[in-house]
This record gives structure tokens, C-alpha cells and sequence, in this order.
């Protein structure tokens, strides 16, 4: 039987009997060459070696099992009557010789069968080249997606970054210029006390608090003569490390002009943060206090401030 034949041919090879039944009978028996495509477009499949069960009425290799059922119809009968003629079917079954036919030898098997084995390891090797030719092109569309994706990352990071080195660049402005109007706003007052008092100015140097006098008069010298307006108050300031600095500041001055003075020409180390306090009534001045004015704080006509630490 042809079917039969191919079969034997399939299993001289070296393929396994479970996969050359199945690619027989899923060709249709139509010769070995269509066996080996099937065989080699299906090796991948889960169920490739899942028993194979052959249709009724067409066991393959059913003549060496004991003998077949006399109501059943052969293969050979079921070829011929699908308008198959197994003696004609694949080449591996009969050779031409002239105008008549006659079964192959040995010796023109064994060569047939070379010839499919060779068949065979050449579409093997094209489907590995096909196959490794498609690994390369995921790889590369794995690469070109990943140096995408980091590069999206990198353009992220980067505008990130540079939003907060200007947001940090305007606030730095931002103050600097706050500081700069208030020193601007020192030297103005300077400036008028120095007019209104007939060129006087206004600088202070470093004094020790036993070479300042007494803020007020001995009452046993009589109230102090009060000031016409109270325009003006005397701060004195002591200072961490013992020492003091005195100075003249409007009325209306906010307590942070103070401070900023402080700042300028004290001598604690820079960037150190302080805060000042009055010591008899003790007070601790707040940041709200610092924008209101001496006069509402009862700084005026004169007060003495100490440096503390925060």
C-alpha cells in the first residue's frame, strides 16, 4: 500500500512512528515529500506527540497486525476508490520504466530516501535561517524600543531638572531683591535723619553695654523732656558674644529693618538665623511682628533688644 509505504519510508528516516502516522493521515496520504512539510510546519505543535488515533477503517500498518476486518475495504481499495491509484502514488512507490511500471529496488529506495533526507535538511535549514532572520529583526525592534523609551526618560528627567534650577533661580532673586528694598529703605531713612539733623550721620560702631549710659534719666533729675512727635526711636542691641550696637530708627520703621541692620553690621557668622526678644516685659518678637512698626511694638522713644538664638 502506498500509505503503508510512506510510512516505512517516514520511520527509515528516524521519525518517530506516533508523528509519521499522524503526517500520513493528515496529507492524505499524497506522497512522503507533502509528509516531511507536514512534519516539519508541525514539529512545534503541544499535541505533536499525543497518541494518534487513526480513523476507522484505516489503521495504518494494519496488515501486520494480524489482518484486518473482511468487511472493511483496504486502504489500498479506499485510494482507489477516492480515484487514487496507490500503485501510482509519490514517486516512492513505483518507477517508471518506458510505458510500463514496476516496484522500486532496495537500491532505489535507499537512494529515494536519501535524496528526502537531503530534501529535508535543506527546508530544515531554511527554516532555521527564516527563523533566526526573524529573531534578529524582534531584537532589533526590542532595542529600538528600548533607546526610545530612554530617551523619553532622559527628556523627562531633564525638563524636571530644569524647571527646578528655575524655580530655585527665581526664588533666589526674589529674595535678594526683597533684601536690596530694604536696604535701599535703611539708607533712605539715613539719609533724612542725616538732612533733618544738619549732616549728622547716622553710622554706629560696636560699644560695650557698661559704655552706654542709662536709658532714662535718675528720676531725681526730673522727667525726661519728651520728644515733640516721637518720630524716632533709639535701639540698642546686645548682641550674642556680649556686645552691643545702638542705632536710630524711625517710628514707623518695621522691627525687620532692625534685623536687617543686625545683619549687616553684627557680627555673628553668616546665614546663622536669630531672632530677638525684649527682656524686661519679656517678649519674643515673631515673624508677624517683624513687619509692624517700633511705635506699635512700644519701641519708641527708645528699647533695648537681645539677640537669641532660634
Amino acid at each position: 500500500m502506498a500509505e503503508q509505504t510512506t510510512l516505512d519510508s517516514l520511520l527509515e528516516m528516524g521519525f518517530d512512528r506516533n508523528r509519521a502516522e499522524k503526517a500520513v493521515a493528515h496529507t492524505g496520504n499524497q506522497g512522503i515529500e507533502r509528509a516531511m512539510d507536514w512534519l516539519m510546519e508541525h514539529e512545534g505543535d503541544p499535541d505533536i506527540d499525543e497518541p494518534y488515533v487513526p480513523p476507522v477503517g484505516n489503521v495504518l500498518g494494519g496488515s501486520g497486525t494480524g489482518g484486518s476486518d473482511p468487511q472493511q475495504p483496504s486502504p489500498a481499495a479506499q485510494t482507489a476508490a477516492e480515484g487514487t491509484d496507490p500503485a501510482t502514488d509519490g514517486s516512492d512507490q513505483m518507477i517508471h520504466d518506458g510505458d510500463t511500471k514496476r516496484p522500486m529496488t532496495e537500491e532505489e529506495k535507499r537512494e529515494q530516501i536519501k535524496r528526502l533526507e537531503e530534501l529535508m535538511r535543506v527546508k530544515q535549514e531554511e527554516r532555521r535561517e527564516r527563523e533566526r532572520a526573524e529573531e534578529v529583526d524582534r531584537e532589533k525592534q526590542r532595542r529600538r524600543q528600548g533607546q526610545e523609551l530612554l530617551q523619553v526618560k532622559q527628556k523627562l528627567q531633564e525638563d524636571e531638572m530644569k524647571k527646578m534650577v528655575d524655580l530655585r533661580q527665581r526664588e533666589k532673586n526674589d529674595d535678594k531683591m526683597a533684601k536690596q528694598r530694604v536696604r535701599d529703605k535703611i539708607a533712605r531713612d539715613r539719609e533724612e535723619r542725616a538732612l533733618k539733623f544738619g549732616g549728622g550721620s547716622s553710622s554706629t560702631a560696636l560699644t560695650s553695654p557698661s559704655a552706654e549710659g542709662p536709658p532714662s534719666s535718675p528720676p531725681s533729675q526730673g522727667p525726661p523732656p519728651a520728644k515733640k512727635d516721637y518720630n524716632e526711636c533709639r535701639i540698642q542691641v546686645r548682641m550674642l558674644d556680649g556686645s552691643a550696637l545702638t542705632s536710630v530708627f524711625k517710628a514707623q520703621e518695621p522691627l525687620a529693618a532692625v534685623r536687617v541692620y543686625i545683619q549687616m553690621n553684627g557680627n555673628a557668622p553668616e546665614g546663622q538665623d536669630f531672632t530677638l526678644l525684649s527682656p524686661y516685659p519679656r517678649r519674643v518678637y515673631t515673624e508677624l511682628d517683624m513687619e509692624k512698626p517700633l511705635q506699635e511694638l512700644g519701641l519708641v522713644p527708645s528699647a533695648v533688644l537681645v539677640v537669641a538664638k532660634k
